[in-house]
């Protein structure tokens, strides 16, 4: 079986020179159209969300993530929590992490549905 095992190596080391090069810039490339095409876009969504957090006033139109629409009633002095009104009259107090989109904008621009 050593006799084997030796053949092996052997076998295993008599490779091109300069293959190993060629395997890394093609590792390389991969990696960089993998972060151009998924990376790069999803920090980009996520830097967006959060503008988005912060910049919620009083008055705005939203959708949580469980899709509760409602009215912005207060942003509360902590920073992190709202008061969302989902009908006249009835308050729920959720973090701003939960909402998920503006409904404001799609009422102006006609897109949203009635």
């Amino acid at each position: 079986m050593s006799t084997l095992n030796s053949v092996l190596m052997m076998a295993g080391q008599g490779g091109q020179p300069g293959g190993g090069s060629a395997q890394l810039i093609i590792m390389v490339g991969i990696i960089v159209v993998f972060y151009f095409f998924m990376i790069r876009p999803q920090t980009k969504k996520a830097k967006d969300q959060k503008n988005f957090i912060n910049d919620l006033k009083k008055g705005d139109k939203v959708v949580t993530i469980a899709g509760i629409h409602g009215t912005i009633n207060k942003v509360n002095e902590d920073g992190t929590t709202i008061m969302l009104e989902t009908s006249p009259g009835s308050y729920v107090k959720l973090e701003k992490s939960a909402i998920s989109l503006d409904w404001t904008k799609g009422l102006q621009s006609g897109t949203a549905a009635k």
